[in-house]
């Protein structure tokens, strides 16, 4: 573009007269060129699947063609006498404008930058040879010297543009880890795809902001998070989310790392395709039962089991495997405004449409049970897509789970419900702790024993995903007639 505006710039100064002969072409070829290389190089940085070292070097080579186009357009036309004896030259502030606009290592900018500026005399050099006239002793420097200046600047750009780069670089990487990709983002912090320096093992990080967290003091909050994290990581079943490092960042966040999953969590896998077959639903909390299991014989309560802290995914060759998110690293400093799912603290710990009444009522004692009730809202959501409870806000929300009777699932989804499932999943809603499955060894062995019209197998599981892989909507299970038993 800028060889083109030489070009048309030259033709007005010129009153409309172009060079003559030979020569007639050079400027308007150079524009072509310009604008021809420009377009592609723009249409390239377009395209994902561009090597990013190819167009690297594809940049390099256009940086020098633009400099000699600039030049073409500069010195092939008939410009008025004196004209670019003061000021910079277009091939000056291209040098300028490059270094800073496209990030460099400073030699590779010097060495390139030093081309560009020779490719201004170079350019004029050949005007002379083809019949022009030399330009004075006199007036070279101030054709020239610009240029001179430029490729310093343009050096002096790179070193800033490079330390900026090394700073931002530095700045994404946690231990052992470097931040790869965002995952999600949420009201604590944030979720990023993570690669270990040395090791071909993915990761994900989760990034829990300071300014999130509750009053106490920076210390304290330290000892919590070095504590719960240690305690986490001991947990040792596949059905529990694996926790390979953590430790706080400079700017005070607190990160953990974890293994990276393939799959949804079962808020959007329900959203998306629907409530799930008893025989499915089964299985999965079978599932989350194992994870919890192994957490209260440590003495570690979740208190947030919810959709969307449980991941549904593929592991190896096996499908519908369930991994438990969360385990209360860090409790957030949060109130209770916003939509039925959103996280409590102070008083109140854990989500509004998955509380216990025991949390809500800000009970001495809470127990694993309160997991329990919290795995009967997410057997509820499974099975018929609905919360519990209904409610305009999350202080209506939580009353409700701490007054009300829930309306049994059979009622409120389309899918059948075997008679068994409601009455175990009822049981866990009940409010009073006592009158629940007093363990999740003990839910689990209810659930195993529910008798269902078709088994949830690996067959049905993998035709699930080979279907519905990658698709947001739209993948109900088509075997999905469970018939009710008694």
């Amino acid at each position: 573009m800028t060889a083109f505006s030489y070009t048309f710039l030259g033709f007005i100064y010129s009153g409309g007269q172009m060079p003559s002969g030979s020569l007639a072409v050079v400027p308007m070829a150079a524009s072509v060129v310009g604008v021809s290389f420009s377009i592609t190089i723009f249409a390239l940085s377009r395209r994902k699947a561009t090597d990013p070292g190819w167009l690297l070097n594809l940049g390099i080579a256009y940086q020098i063609v633009m400099g000699l186009a600039i030049g073409a357009s500069r010195h092939f036309l008939p410009w008025p006498p004196h004209a670019f004896e003061r000021g910079w030259s277009g091939v000056a502030a291209w040098v300028v404008v490059f270094a800073i606009a496209v990030p460099s290592n400073p030699a590779r900018t010097f060495w390139v930058s030093l081309v560009v500026a020779l490719s201004d005399p170079l350019v004029l050099l050949a005007t002379v040879v083809a019949g022009n006239p030399m330009p004075t002793s006199e007036t070279i420097p101030t054709l020239f010297g610009p240029s001179v200046i430029a490729v310093a600047t343009a050096v002096v750009a790179s070193v800033i543009n490079f330390r900026m780069g090394r700073r931002i670089e530095d700045a994404q990487e946690l231990g052992s880890y470097k931040l790869v990709a965002p995952l999600g983002k949420g009201g604590m912090g944030e979720v990023w795809r993570a690669e270990h320096k040395l090791l071909a093992r993915p990761a994900a990080i989760k990034l829990i902001r300071a300014d999130t967290l509750d009053a106490t003091s920076a210390e304290d909050r330290l000892r919590r998070f070095e504590r719960e994290a240690q305690a986490t990581a001991l947990l040792q079943s596949e059905h529990t989310i694996a926790l390979y490092d953590f430790g706080v960042a400079t700017d005070g966040a607190f990160y953990y790392v974890m293994e990276l999953l393939d799959g949804l969590d079962l808020e959007a896998a329900v959203r998306g395709h629907g409530p799930m077959p008893a025989e499915r639903a089964v299985h999965l909390l079978l599932q989350v039962c194992d994870s919890l299991a192994e957490a209260h014989a440590r003495g570690l309560t979740h208190r947030d089991i919810k959709p969307a802290n449980i991941y549904l995914c593929r592991r190896a060759l096996a499908h519908d495997r369930i991994k438990v998110l969360d385990f209360g690293l860090v409790k957030p400093r949060a109130g209770l405004a916003g939509d039925g799912n959103l996280t409590a603290d102070g008083a109140i710990r854990g989500t509004p449409a998955y509380m216990a009444p025991e949390l809500v009522e800000g009970r001495a004692a809470i127990d694993g049970r309160a997991d329990l009730y919290a795995v009967g809202c997410v057997g509820y959501w499974l099975l018929t897509g609905k919360l519990v409870f209904e409610a305009e806000t999350p202080m209506q929300m939580v009353l409700a789970h701490a007054r009300s009777a829930p309306p049994p699932p059979s009622t409120r989804g389309e899918l059948a419900i075997p008679p068994a499932l409601e009455a175990l999943i009822l049981r866990c809603l009940e409010k009073d702790p006592a009158r629940r499955p007093q363990s999740a060894e003990e839910l689990a062995g209810s659930l195993a024993r529910i008798e269902l019209a078709a088994p949830w197998t690996e067959a049905r599981a993998r035709e699930w995903w080979e279907r519905c892989a990658g698709r947001t909507a739209g993948c109900a299970d088509p075997l999905e007639t469970t018939a009710p038993l008694a």
